[in-house]
């Protein structure tokens, strides 16, 4: 897959494709990857890299959002050159197992959309069927500000996972989102900030709860794993979402 590296503020940089997005972040020169889309999304990242003037031995790690095989895809390729790959020991399972979670509702209700059967294809195509299995991450927890380039802190989210995270960048006016919402639904195409579709989710009530942790942050960007980039604020994205409820 094709990959360019997008910026979206100075510092900040959206990589993936119009259904999986994670990103790249700048800090000093050093950068640090959160999530990881798919797993062939590691073919052309050094040329997309070396677009915005930096290469692979520039990133000192990846953060994950959650452990879901389309936030983990590039996680092997960057373990097996030194990157520390890091994530919520209560997801640390779930990345050691390829993403495997007993999620509360079922897919079959969304196949009757074109968008779902697109998205699955999509996950196909790029290799999320044999996502890297990785044992030995670096663990962190609730409140954590992690030692990386641009120094994000943690906000636990469970629900889309039980170990699911949000990352806010100070410096970068910046919050991470993963799955903790989307602004677009990649199983029925509905755009707009939203929980992920139940049959992603671990406990949509979790979920639904976790919308409260975003509501108190100040960040000028949130950014999501699935839609594009919101400007309004993770309050009005956590409203809206929580106004809509499940998906």
């Amino acid at each position: 897959m094709t990959q360019e590296a997008i910026r979206l503020r100075p510092s900040v940089f959206r990589l993936g494709s119009t259904i999986v997005n994670w990103y790249v972040v700048e800090d000093r020169g050093r950068l640090t990857v959160v999530d990881a889309g798919l797993p062939k999304h590691a073919e052309g990242f050094d040329a997309a890299l070396g677009a915005i003037g930096h290469g692979l031995d520039d990133i000192d790690a990846l953060v994950l959002t959650h452990g879901h095989s389309d936030h983990t895809g590039i996680a092997g390729f960057l373990h097996d050159r030194g990157v520390p790959v890091h994530i919520h020991g209560d997801d640390a399972e779930v990345l050691a197992s390829g993403g495997r979670t007993k999620n509360e509702g079922s897919l079959l209700p969304y196949l009757r959309y074109g968008t779902a059967w697109r998205t699955l294809l999509h996950l196909a195509q790029g290799g999320g069927l044999r996502p890297p299995r990785i044992d030995d991450p670096v663990r962190f927890a609730d409140g954590d500000e992690l030692d990386v380039p641009g120094r994000p802190r943690v906000l636990h989210t469970p629900g889309h996972t039980g170990g699911h995270c949000a990352f806010l960048f100070p410096r970068h006016d910046a919050l991470f989102v993963g799955d903790a919402l989307c602004t677009w639904n990649p199983l029925t195409g509905r755009p707009g900030p939203q929980l992920m579709p139940a049959a992603f989710d671990v406990s949509v009530d979790s979920c639904l709860a976790s919308l409260a942790r975003l509501e108190d942050v100040s960040a000028g960007l949130l950014l999501a794993g699935h839609g594009d980039p919101w400007s309004d604020g993770p309050a009005a994205a956590a409203r809206l979402a929580l106004k809509t409820g499940r998906t």
